[in-house]
């Protein structure tokens, strides 16, 4: 699988600048590092999230993160998993309370690398986020869990006053928008 996700990030196209210079990082990351998917790699690991859709794809299913206090797509650690595709349902699931979304594109969506602040015995680092584009089944109810202050589905008409601090979100965001 590692080999599959570093030949899908050098093909990877983008027309934004910030996220062509991700793909050397990533790419070193995933060719030098044999634990590059376990959280233990304290540089920095890879992680899976998913933009979510809902049925009518009108709105984007965003958590309240409690530890970094800010609104987020589901997302997490691989714990060793090198299907990214797999971790990024996984993570959708638990963080979600909703089954069965479906993949709008298998294809990455997006590409991120952000620095996570240090917490706890924890160092800061950096986590290289591996996106994808999922849709959420008809009248799916989110859950709140123990990882978010909050959890609710948000309108793209209100959609960027919510992300406006956090520019991979706005990215997503336009990137949706051109495609529906």
């Amino acid at each position: 699988m590692r080999e599959v996700l570093l030949t899908e990030i050098k093909t990877y196209q983008s027309e934004y600048k910030e996220e062509q210079a991700f793909k050397p990082r990533f790419e070193s990351l995933l060719s030098n590092y044999d634990n590059c998917f376990e959280r233990s790699l304290l540089m920095g690991h890879i992680t899976a999230s998913a933009w979510i859709l809902n049925y009518k794809r009108d709105a984007v299913l965003l958590l309240h993160h409690a530890k970094l206090d800010m609104w987020l797509q589901p997302g997490g650690h691989a714990d060793g998993d090198e299907d990214v595709r797999a971790v990024a349902v996984k993570e959708a699931e638990e963080e979600t309370g909703i089954s069965g979304f479906v993949f709008a594109s298998t294809k990455i969506f997006d590409l991120d690398i952000h620095t996570i602040p240090e917490r706890k015995e924890v160092p800061k680092h950096e986590h290289y986020d591996v996106r994808f584009l999922l849709v959420a089944p008809e009248r799916a109810v989110p859950q709140l869990n123990h990882e978010s202050n909050d959890l609710k589905w948000i309108h793209f008409s209100n959609l960027k006053e919510k992300i406006s601090h956090e520019p991979s979100l706005l990215r997503m965001y336009v990137k949706t928008k051109q495609l529906i």
